[in-house]
Formats: C-alpha cells, structure tokens, sequence
C-alpha cells in the first residue's frame, strides 16, 4: 500500500465547499499564517507515518492554479488492485482544478494504470460523486457505503459499484442539526476486521440493515458519537506499512475525542497513531483519512 499525499501551497478556508460542509469554521487570520499552520501540520504527519515505515508518496501542489483544498486528493481521485484509476466529478468548481499534471505524472512513473474510469463529465449535469470520500469501501469483501448528500448522486455511486465489482449500501444520515451528512467518511471507518460508525447519525429507517450488513460482513461495531463525529472520529483510515503491520490513523482531536473503552478496544486490533491537524481540520473541514488516496496500482518493475 502507498499513501499518496499532496503538500499545500495556498491552503486556506474554501467558500465554495463551506456550503454543505458543516465541519468548516472560517479562522480569523492571515491567509499565510494559515498556509504555514497547515505545512507544519502537514509535514509532521508525513513524518509520523515514515518514521513507521509507511510508503508515503508525497506530490508538491503547485500555486496554479490556485486549489485551496488540494490536500485533500481522495476526493477527486481513487486507485485499485486491477489497476484501475477513477476520476469523480467534484461539486466545488475551484476543487475540479485539483486534477494537474504533475499528480498523473507523478504516480505513472512508479505505476501501471490498466484503466480509467472518468466520472468528470458529470459535473456538467450538476452530478457529484467524491471519490472515497462519498462512499466507504470495504475492499475485502467488496461492499461499497454511502450516505446521500448533495456531493453524492445515488445513481453515479452506483454505476461506480456495477464497474468496480462492489455490493452497493446507500443509506440517510444527518448531523445533530438535521442536516445531511457531507461525506461518509466522516461517519464511518471500515477496518479489515472492525467499522468505527456514527450510528446515532444514520436514519432510523436505514440504521439497523447498515449495521446488519456489516454484521454479516464481519465488522465489530465500534459506535462513536454524534459529539465525537464531529471531532473527526469517524475520518479514521487503517492502513499497512511497509512488512505488512496495520496502525488506524487519525488526528489528535479525534484521539481525544475517545472514550478509554473505544481505545482500548480500537488498539486491541491495531495501534493508533495520531497528530495534529487542527488547522487543517477548521478551514478544510476535513482530518486524517481525506488526506490520504491510497495507491493500490501494481508497481512497475524496477
């Protein structure tokens, strides 16, 4: 597994996204203070992950044009084991510009890509379906879960599940205010043997066959709360270093969002490493795992 990751360069709190994202909170202070802020933080988790033999293939965004999100490229872009790469239409138009150049350049030169999926047309019709953030995977037993939003259309995710070979689960979830959860992932976590799961956010009418499907699937349910959702304890990923050992990674304000229970329980399957995103998290309205597309393609030889 290789962890692809973009630095910022002009990071800063996106108007455009901030519509259906109830996790930004526009932060008083100078754009560059911001931008520094967001480096220090972004660099310090690159380091945290190395330090722990994780194969991190870190992209150096470019001023333009300008995308102040771009730290997050798991939105717009997703790799598989067949080696299929998947582009997906984006709802902000400044995040459509996060599809450069050098980010293609930059994974064809270590990977096959057999082929590409291109969703992009879509935005033309108002149709949004954002990557891995829009939907969950479980890879392993090939189920696919999404929350409905305006950034994502029930009937592209389900296109992307006939394509790619995933059991489609669509469900409603919503935050304390009754408003329609943006991203998945920011509500559930799918571990190889555990979710994490806001279930308190799921739709009563929906929430006992997601949590059936992931029973039957395997998932130890691991529910958090609606107070710790919004601390980022669902935008959790577990991922694989290089000999193969799991960690969960997530930010220090998810970390200690948890309850002793929740830990005890999470670092019984895994360690968990965390560090902090806090500006990140305010301006970009999103954590750990949005920052991370993971790179399933086959490496080319040598």
């Amino acid at each position: 597994m290789t962890l692809l990751m973009i630095r910022p360069v002009l990071f800063g709190y996106n108007a455009q996204t901030a519509v259906n994202n109830a996790f930004q909170v526009p932060e008083a202070g100078d754009n560059v203070e911001i931008q520094q802020h967001a480096v220090r933080e972004f660099d310090a988790f690159v380091e945290k992950l190395r330090s722990n033999d994780m194969d991190v293939h870190v992209v150096q965004d470019t001023e333009m044009p300008h995308t102040p999100d771009s730290v997050f490229p798991n939105n717009w872009i997703s790799f598989h084991e067949d080696g299929s790469l998947v582009l997906y239409p984006m709802f902000a138009e400044n995040r459509r510009l996060e599809r450069k150049p050098a980010v293609f350049e930059s994974i064809q030169k270590r990977f096959v890509i057999h082929r590409t999926l291109d969703y992009t047309p879509n935005e033309a019709e108002g149709k949004f379906l954002e990557g891995t953030g829009s939907f969950v995977l479980d890879r392993v037993n090939k189920i696919a879960y999404a929350c409905r939003s305006p950034r994502t259309d029930e009937s592209l995710f389900r296109l992307f599940c006939k394509q790619m070979g995933y059991q489609p689960v669509v469900f409603d979830a919503f935050d304390e205010r009754g408003q329609a959860i943006y991203h998945t992932n920011v509500m559930m976590c799918i571990a190889d043997r555990y979710a994490v799961i806001a279930l308190d956010s799921i739709a009563p009418s929906d929430r006992s066959s997601v949590s059936q499907i992931l029973e039957t699937s395997g998932k130890i349910q691991i529910p958090i709360s609606m107070r710790q959702m919004k601390a980022f304890a669902g935008n959790m990923l577990q991922v694989k270093n290089r000999p193969g050992k799991r960690f969960l990674i997530m930010s220090t304000q998810a970390y200690r969002s948890l309850h002793t229970e929740q830990l005890e329980q999470l670092t019984a399957f895994n360690p968990i490493l965390h560090t902090s995103l806090d500006t990140i998290e305010r301006n970009g309205g999103g954590s750990a795992r949005c920052m991370i597309a993971e790179v399933f393609l086959p490496e080319r030889a040598g």
